[in-house]
């Protein structure tokens, strides 16, 4: 796991997960799954762009986007 992923991993558990016991990894469905909503999708997109001193256009900002640890980093990183 690199440190984007980490990052991003730590975001979303403290952020949006109420059951500390709940394990995600970077292939579990986020939006899909019921962990991150739309709401919760805006502020970890501006914490993202904040972190990485990016902006995400809102074209980009989908939900398939946002589905995995995985794929938020690709986002990022196309972003950079």
């Amino acid at each position: 796991m690199d440190e984007m992923q980490k990052v991003v991993l730590n975001y979303v558990k403290n952020e949006y997960l109420e059951d500390e016991d709940q394990e995600i990894t970077v292939d579990t469905p986020l939006i899909s799954g019921g962990i991150v909503d739309s709401f919760s999708m805006v502020s970890l997109k501006r914490f993202l762009e904040n972190k990485y001193k990016i902006s995400i256009p809102d074209e980009k900002a989908t939900p398939e986007a946002f589905d995995t640890v995985n794929k938020i980093c690709v986002l990022v990183k196309e972003s950079i």
